[in-house]
């Protein structure tokens, strides 16, 4: 939770498996991975194993977060973006830097929309759903792979015929197959408008370390399918890339006092980008 209080499972409880809180999930994890108390022993197992084996895992984390947070203040402020779709949303930031904190603390009349089918994460909808009055920000639990589903429920709080953002970040690396991956973000992409952006980006296989992690992951059940580079650019195909294009995600367009932390930052094996459709 973004008070950093302790997980309350009490609404949705009793609607899970028995043994749910025994098994890893990828929010959980995630949420290990950024300092979160939204976890329990199963994801901290997972999380260590990783981290044990390549420590840049927490750096990914971290870097994941700035990399959503300049990239809506960019096409807020800079863009004049006023809705967001964000896709495979994940349990709240542990720090509150969540899309639609960032989006109306430029925009107050910012619209958000968050995608996520996860009950972990479903019981924690109501940490998204906080909302300036000028703006919006709503939770639909469906699959993102659902395309018509997502965008008709997305209707009813964003406007169809005014740009907006459309955010997959770092969610496909638990969809292995590539060819769907690609359909998805296209069928997403056109049904919005002109003028619209996709921001995305995924865990990249440009280390032995993280190869190796991932491998380790995938026999405690919580597989995780990294992306090649070139396999990251390709989604962006029919867009035009923002500068500097598909880059490490500290390297996309830090701020200026971020600069030369910016320079000096540990790389890590993930890779964006932000587009505009035309």
């Amino acid at each position: 939770m973004p008070d950093g209080s302790a997980p309350d499972w009490s609404l949705t409880e009793k609607l899970l498996p028995d043994d749910y809180f025994r098994q890893p999930s990828p929010a959980r994890v995630w949420n290990y991975w950024l300092g979160g108390k939204d976890n329990y022993r199963p994801d901290q197992e997972v999380g260590d194993v990783v981290a044990d084996i390549y420590p840049g895992i927490r750096t990914m984390a971290s870097q994941s977060r700035q990399f959503l947070i300049r990239s809506v203040r960019y096409l807020t402020a800079e863009v004049g973006i006023r809705q967001f779709l964000d896709l495979g949303a994940g349990l709240p930031d542990p720090l509150g830097n969540n899309t639609h904190s960032v989006a109306q603390a430029v925009a107050p009349e910012a619209k958000i929309v968050y995608v996520d089918n996860d009950p972990v994460v479903l019981a924690h909808q109501r940490a998204l759903m906080v909302s300036t009055p000028r703006g919006a920000s709503a939770f639909s639990a469906t699959d993102y792979r659902d395309t018509d589903a997502v965008i008709g429920l997305a209707s009813q709080t964003l406007d169809l015929s005014e740009p907006i953002s459309v955010m997959f970040m770092g969610v496909f690396g638990y969809l292995p197959p590539y060819d769907e991956l690609r359909s998805i973000v296209d069928r997403t992409m056109a049904a919005v408008p002109s003028g619209s952006y996709l921001t995305f980006w995924d865990g990249t296989d440009t280390s032995d370390a993280i190869r190796e992690s991932h491998r380790l992951q995938a026999e405690m059940g919580h597989p995780y399918t990294l992306r090649t580079v070139e396999e990251i650019e390709q989604v962006f195909t029919g867009l035009d890339l923002v500068d500097p294009g598909v880059v490490q995600l500290s390297q996309w367009r830090p701020e200026d006092h971020d600069l030369a932390a910016a320079r000096a930052a540990e790389p890590v094996d993930a890779y964006g980008g932000v587009a505009r459709k035309p």
